[in-house]
């Protein structure tokens, strides 16, 4: 499954944003491959990662097959692994 991965700006982060990422990434990397999002490509889902409560990140101009999910907080990277799991399952 290819997974998009659009970060926000970072204007107010309250967690390490990448460090939240490799967290998902290992834990899901027999399931998932992750890129950084890019106009033009679709994807099979798409992961919005946000520094903080607005996670204001736009993500209406990328291609995406499946759902998109959007993280604000460290507190959510288990329900993204259990999502991707799960997306994972089904394929």
């Amino acid at each position: 499954m290819l997974i998009g991965v659009k970060f926000c700006g970072g204007c107010n982060p309250r967690y390490d944003r990448g460090k939240a990422l490799e967290a998902i990434r290992s834990a899901t990397q027999e399931l998932a491959e992750f890129v950084v999002a890019e106009e033009g490509r679709e994807y099979d889902r798409l992961l919005i990662i946000g520094g903080c409560t607005n996670c204001c990140a736009s993500a209406t101009q990328y291609k995406v097959k499946g759902d998109s999910i959007r993280m604000w907080d460290q507190e959510h990277v288990d329900t993204i692994i259990n999502n991707i799991k799960k997306w994972g399952n089904n394929i």
